[in-house]
C-alpha cells in the first residue's frame, strides 16, 4: 500500500501527506543515490587515469598511476620507507598538526572574542593582525626553521599561524554578529560583562567557531607538510620531498592519499563534535528537497 493518506480535497484534487515511513524511505533512497554517484565518479577518475598512463614509462614517471600508488603503499606498509617505518612518519606529522591545531584554535578563539568584545583592543591590534595575515605563510615557515631548526617546534609554529587566523576571524565575526538586544537584556537583568560573554556571546558565536574548525584542520595538515618540506628529518612532507627528488610520482601520490585519509577522519570527528555541541540548533533546511 502507498504510504500516503488523504488530507483534503481542493478543486476536485485530493491533497495527500506523506507518512514518516515514506519520508524515511525517500531519504534512504536519496543517500544511496548520492553514494552510488560518488562511487561512479571515483571509478571513472581512477579508471581513466590508469588507462591514460598504461605502461608508458614516461607517463608513469610524470603522472604515476593508481596501481603503482597501491603498490607503493604496500611497500611502505610492509617494508617501511627510506626514513623509517611509515607509522613513524604519520605519527610525526600528526603530532605537529594536532599540537599546532589545538594551540592555534585556543588562541584564535580567545583573541577573537576579546577583540570582538573590547573595541579598544580591536582598534589597537587591527593593523598588526592585517599585516601579519598578509605575509605569505611559506616565508614564515622559512623564518621558523632558521630560528628553531629542523625539529618539531618550527612545524608547530607554522601550523599555529595557519590555524590561528582562520579561527580568529570567525570568532571575531561571530561575536560581532550576536544580537545586540540579547546583550542589552542580559545586562539589564544584572549580568556582568564576563557573564554576558559566557552565557550569551560565546554560545551565539559558537556556530561560527565550529564552522572554522572544518577548514582549520586542513590548514594544520598543510602547515605540517609544508614545514617538513622546507626542512625536516622525518614526516610525510619529507617523504614527499624525497619521492619528488627521485622522480617517484607514485610515492608523491601515495603520501597524498595518506593525508587525504587523515583529513577525512578528522572531518568526521569534527562533525561529530559539532553535532554534539550544537544539539540545541534547529535542523537546517539545506541541500536537495526530500
Amino acid at each position: 500500500m502507498a504510504a500516503v493518506t488523504p488530507l483534503t480535497k481542493i478543486s476536485g484534487k485530493s491533497e495527500t501527506v506523506k507518512t514518516p515511513g515514506s519520508y524515511q524511505a525517500k531519504v534512504r533512497k536519496h543517500k544511496l543515490l548520492v553514494h552510488a554517484a560518488q562511487l561512479a565518479v571515483l571509478t571513472v577518475l581512477i579508471g581513466g587515469w590508469q588507462l591514460f598512463v598504461g605502461n608508458d614509462s614516461r607517463k608513469v614517471i610524470l603522472y604515476g598511476k593508481p596501481s603503482g600508488i597501491v603498490n607503493q603503499l604496500h611497500i611502505w606498509v610492509t617494508q617501511g620507507t627510506a626514513l623509517g617505518s611509515l607509522g613513524d612518519q604519520i605519527k610525526v606529522t600528526l603530532e605537529e598538526a594536532f599540537i599546532g591545531f589545538i594551540i592555534g584554535t585556543v588562541l584564535g578563539i580567545v583573541c577573537g572574542i576579546a577583540l570582538g568584545r573590547i573595541r579598544f583592543l580591536a582598534e589597537v591590534f587591527s593593523p598588526y593582525i592585517k599585516v601579519l595575515n598578509s605575509i605569505p605563510r611559506i616565508v614564515l615557515g622559512s623564518v621558523f626553521i632558521l630560528a628553531f631548526g629542523l625539529g618539531i617546534e618550527s612545524k608547530i609554529l607554522l601550523v599555529i599561524v595557519l590555524v590561528f587566523f582562520g579561527v580568529f576571524f570567525n570568532a571575531f565575526q561571530g561575536v560581532r554578529e550576536v544580537d545586540r538586544n540579547l546583550i542589552a537584556n542580559a545586562t539589564i537583568l544584572g549580568g556582568s560583562r564576563w557573564q554576558v560573554t559566557r552565557h550569551v556571546v560565546l554560545p551565539s558565536a559558537f556556530t561560527w567557531i565550529i564552522a572554522s574548525l572544518h577548514v582549520s584542520f586542513g590548514f594544520a595538515l598543510i602547515g605540517a607538510i609544508v614545514g617538513e618540506f622546507l626542512g625536516a628529518s622525518q614526516g610525510l612532507g619529507q617523504l614527499i620531498k624525497q619521492a619528488q627528488g627521485t622522480f617517484n610520482a607514485n610515492g608523491v601520490w601515495a603520501a597524498m592519499v595518506i593525508m587525504g585519509v587523515v583529513a577525512l577522519a578528522a572531518e568526521f570527528l569534527i562533525t561529530r563534535l559539532e553535532n554534539r555541541l550544537l544539539r540545541w540548533r534547529p535542523p537546517q533546511l539545506s541541500g536537495p528537497e526530500l
